[in-house]
Parts: C-alpha cells; structure tokens; sequence
C-alpha cells in the first residue's frame, strides 16, 4: 500500500518556476564572480607586469614614478630598504633629522627651523603626488644628507616606504 500521493500539475509547476528563478540567481551569482574575478586578475597581471606588485592604496598615487625608476634599471623596490636608507646617517645627518622616525609626525628643517609637515601620505594627502616635487626634495636631501645624489633603486625603495605609512 503506497501512501504517498502525486504533485498535482499546479504543484509541478510551482515547482518549474521555483526551479527556474534558482537557476537564474545562480547564473546571476556565477556572473558576478567570473566579473569580480577577471577584475583581480586584471590588477594582478597589471601589477605583475609593472614589477612594482600590489601596492598599498598610499601608493597608487606614485606608481609611475616606481614605473619611472624600474625603466632606470631599478627593482624591485623594498619598503624594508627604503625604511633602512631612511634611518641611515651618515656624517651625523639622516632623513630623520629633519623629518623624524615617526615619519607620521611633523619634522622640523635642521637650519631654517621651519616645520615640515608629516612624510606619510596617509597624514598628509599631497604628499609624494607631484613627481616634479619627488625629484627636487630627492636631489636636495640626497645631496644634503648623503653627499651625493640618491640611485634610482634607493628612490624607489624610499617611495615604497614612505607610501605605506
């Protein structure tokens, strides 16, 4: 004795349209990660060919002038060596003479003694946006603290650095 009774034809179809709008929100899901999908791995193949690879947001904003130095033969850049030249003194001098460690607070010129606003871009928002700027401070600082012009895989590593703080 069978006890289980036939879906009725309305019951049928019910079932189709509940069937159908499960298929279409999945292909619709299925959509939005084939699109969020080629968009990271459009970034990644552009990063990647760039040789600068995934940049903090700070530093999007100075990713031609990475470009600019990696077509100088520079590359990759390291934060852990921009963080390094830095703190680097030589003859008594370094970055953070003027500039400070804590590149988040404000520095003050050795000379002048004029304030210098905070380094990190995540601080102050014009900062390392304007590559004319980012060359005239880098020959002047290089000259002043280093005694000689900085190299463009010094530059590069310096700008990474800075750029994620």
């Amino acid at each position: 004795m069978n006890t289980m009774t036939q879906p009725t034809i309305s019951q049928k179809l019910n079932l189709v349209k509940i069937s159908a709008l499960m298929l279409s929100n999945i292909s619709l899901t299925l959509a939005c990660l084939a699109i969020t999908s080629i968009s990271f791995t459009s970034f990644g193949v552009n990063a990647a060919n760039s040789k600068v690879g995934s940049l903090p947001l700070s530093a999007e904003r100075i990713g031609r002038q990475l470009q600019n130095y990696q077509s100088l033969g520079a590359g990759p850049f390291s934060a852990a060596a921009g963080q390094t030249l830095w703190m680097k003194e030589m003859d008594g001098r370094s970055c953070t003479s003027c500039h400070t460690a804590k590149v988040s607070e404000m520095g003050m010129h050795q000379n002048t003694r004029k304030m210098i606003d905070p380094m990190a871009p995540s601080i102050t928002q014009a900062r390392l946006t304007d590559t004319a700027k980012i060359e005239k401070w880098f020959t002047r600082n290089c000259n002043w603290t280093f005694k000689r012009d900085c190299t463009a895989q010094e530059k590069g590593d310096a700008l990474l650095w800075l750029s994620q703080q």
